[in-house]
């Protein structure tokens, strides 16, 4: 009574301690074909506990989410301004091939405003599918729209656009490495549903 059952064809290798036990990266656990949360990666920097509560809590939802752990999740693009961390942050063809299969696109792209935008286009450049991005520090439409990125909210000059995919929802304040807050919780579910309106929750 009042339980969800999802079935998780789970992750390639064996998970790491921090964050919860988030698969390491390249690696995927699939639950449905709703939505994807994208990480990073589990590292000293990409702490990744905010992934899991937020995938835990949409399951419990009854929104099948699956956990892609991107391989290259460290660093920015190549074609960022601010390529000077040492490692460069890209996706493999066969995870483009799996984000294609999903509706919507969770995005955790961390704290640093200009990686997160930066790494945001090259996935939307690579995907067409509508995302929500979950950070942790202040950015809004305007930031996104200004590098090329469609968004629901702000559209770049036709001429401008760099992306397949478009920014519908921005999720900010979820703190790398604490307990996300249930409102935040609430406030990812109320957005992810929005986006799956042929769903009955």
């Amino acid at each position: 009574m009042g339980r969800h059952l999802s079935f998780v064809e789970c992750r390639e290798s064996m998970g790491l301690g921090v964050g919860g036990g988030l698969a390491q990266r390249a690696t995927i656990s699939e639950s449905g074909r709703d939505v994807v949360a994208v990480a990073m990666g589990p590292g000293r920097r990409h702490i990744t506990k905010p992934v899991c509560e937020i995938t835990y809590a949409l399951r419990e939802e009854g929104i099948d989410t699956s956990v892609l752990v991107v391989n290259a999740g460290s660093g920015v693009p190549a074609d960022a301004p601010d390529m000077t961390t040492g490692s460069c942050f890209g996706l493999d063809p066969i995870e483009v091939e799996r984000l294609q299969q999903y509706k919507v696109a969770l995005i955790h792209l961390g704290n640093v405003r200009a990686h997160i935008i930066y790494k945001a286009r090259l996935i939307l450049r690579n995907v067409n599918i509508p995302a929500i991005v979950v950070a942790q520090c202040p950015i809004d439409f305007e930031d996104f729209a200004a590098v090329g990125i469609k968004t629901s909210q702000v559209m770049p000059p036709d001429d401008k656009i760099q992306t397949k995919g478009e920014i519908v929802h921005i999720v900010t304040g979820v703190v790398r490495g604490v307990t996300c807050t249930q409102d935040k919780l609430d406030e990812i579910v109320s957005k992810v549903q929005s986006m799956l309106p042929e769903r009955e929750f």
